[in-house]
């Protein structure tokens, strides 16, 4: 269904846009994407133009698509706006400074109006499969956004009279403290929307003007994806299943926070054999429920660290452990020691490409040598908006734009790219597929290693022997028309 990202409500009346045929769907910077259906109105493009400061991009659709899509954004803008009116009438304008206010928000955040604003929220989240909702506290109230395909969009803005009673009431369903407003706090928040089972991480942090809330969204009933899902070209994809089926070592995905780390380390567990082995999984939190595996949620408050808790499984006879993240020094010794005593442990570090992983763990204080004896390969990865498949269309690259992703100059090549449709919202994106770049060891790296090589010795070797680094694939995925070379750029530098 088409979407819009903006608050229109207040600004044009759902007549005027049927009318002139036009409807504005994301604003990017000073450019505002507006479907339209057959040849629009002038003088409502420039309406547009002067409301949101911005060149326009049409986006052409049919009048049946417009029509549903005016509707569907002033019923949704509609009931927003109703629980701010109802919030409003409750409480007043909020103060400035509401500490003194405590007594009226602890009787507010169960009023109908919060709880529906709180839910509405949710569900708007869940429906634009965005993986973390944003609430910031800023100068004029609290502004909205979601991560979609890891890009952040605005939702209509709630007005400063919510800010206190939406927070508190997103901290009481969390447990949280809610009179404690001066350090950040953690937790989680369990619902069940639509025969789903969601857990919501929260976290709150003071501002300046006020508490900020990311809640960050995970699908209890989802599935693991399939490792022939992920994208990896047919080499690595061979080389990174050879990797998980070894008897013991080490194998690493390193990148970002929300590149998909854990996604390929659950996609290489699903290949081992649940029912013969042994296999003990330390996250936090918990992200997949997976069949015949043993789970163990890390609980910092109880005293359940990965290092305490690695510590513990290791008395449980496993065959395969996978830990979340390598955050300390204690927890990469007690995986280093697991995977010289005969087991194979999947685990994640936080490093800009495969290479630097390597110095990362002689960071945590694990020595060369050992680094060489257990690791077995180490996969970069990160995640790119895929090119919508409801309105893709071709065109002529600009020579320049390519130079900035191709190894070797190119005069003229067509590449692909969305228009902006019904199925992605206006943004030519939907879903996203990873990057790779994996680093096995072979007998010489692990002699390289041994000795301290440095990351320029390793990468050298590495790419004799067909390591890929990630822009390459990046490029490679460009020139198949399923990401552009803009998606790349952003996250692969």
């Amino acid at each position: 269904m088409l979407r819009t990202t903006l608050p229109i409500a207040e600004s044009f009346r759902p007549e005027y846009l049927s009318f002139y045929g036009v409807l504005p769907l994301v604003l990017d910077g000073t450019r505002l994407k507006v479907a339209v259906s057959g040849q629009p109105n002038a003088d409502a493009l420039d309406d547009l133009r002067q409301s949101f400061a911005a060149e326009l991009e049409l986006v052409p659709v049919s009048a049946g698509e417009l029509e549903s899509a005016i509707q569907g954004a002033f019923a949704q803008q509609e009931s927003i706006l109703q629980v701010v009116r109802d919030l409003d009438s409750a409480v007043g304008p909020a103060s400035v400074n509401d500490d003194d206010t405590l007594t009226d928000v602890r009787s507010l955040v169960n009023e109908p109006p919060v709880v529906r604003f709180v839910n509405t929220l949710i569900r708007e989240a869940y429906g634009a499969r965005a993986s973390d909702i944003h609430l910031e506290a800023v100068a004029d109230g609290l502004r909205s956004r979601l991560r979609v395909d890891g890009v952040l969009g605005d939702l209509p803005p709630p007005p400063r009279a919510l800010q206190a009673a939406i927070v508190s009431r997103i901290k009481l369903l969390a447990e949280l403290d809610i009179a404690e407003r001066r350090a950040p706090q953690d937790g989680r928040i369990r619902v069940r929307l639509d025969d789903r089972d969601l857990d919501l991480r929260v976290a709150t942090m003071p501002t300046v003007h006020g508490e900020s809330v990311v809640l960050r969204l995970l699908d209890r009933g989802g599935r693991p994806v399939s490792l022939t899902d992920l994208g990896m070209a047919a080499d690595t994809l061979a080389a990174f299943r050879l990797l998980a089926a070894r008897p013991h070592g080490i194998v690493l995905a390193t990148g970002p926070t929300g590149s998909g780390k854990s996604t390929s380390l659950y996609s290489a567990l699903a290949l081992r054999d649940a029912v013969q082995e042994k296999i003990i999984t330390v996250e936090d939190p918990v992200e997949y429920h997976l069949p015949g595996i043993t789970q163990v949620p890390v609980r910092v408050k109880a005293g359940v660290t990965f290092a305490a808790a690695l510590r513990s499984i290791l008395r449980q006879d496993p065959d395969v452990l996978m830990i979340g993240e390598m955050r300390d020094g204690e927890t990469a010794s007690i995986a280093v020691q697991a995977a010289m005593t005969g087991h194979l442990v999947f685990s994640t570090l936080h490093t800009n490409d495969a290479l630097s992983a390597v110095v990362r763990l002689a960071d945590l204080g694990v020595e060369p040598y050992m680094i060489a004896a257990t690791v077995e390969g180490i996969v970069a990865q990160r995640l790119v908006r895929r090119v919508c498949p409801g309105c893709v269309e071709r065109y002529q690259a600009d020579p320049a734009t390519v130079a900035l992703l191709a190894k070797r100059p190119v005069e003229r090549i067509a590449l692909s790219r969305g228009r902006g449709c019904v199925e992605c919202r206006g943004t030519g994106y939907r879903g996203r597929v990873g990057l790779f770049e994996l680093f096995s060891f072979t007998d010489e790296i692990k002699h390289a290693v041994a000795k301290g090589a440095g990351i320029d010795e390793l990468r050298s070797l590495a790419t004799r022997q067909g390591m890929q680094a990630l822009r390459d694939d990046g490029w490679h995925k460009v020139q198949a028309g399923l990401t552009t070379i803009d998606e790349v750029l952003r996250v692969a530098a």
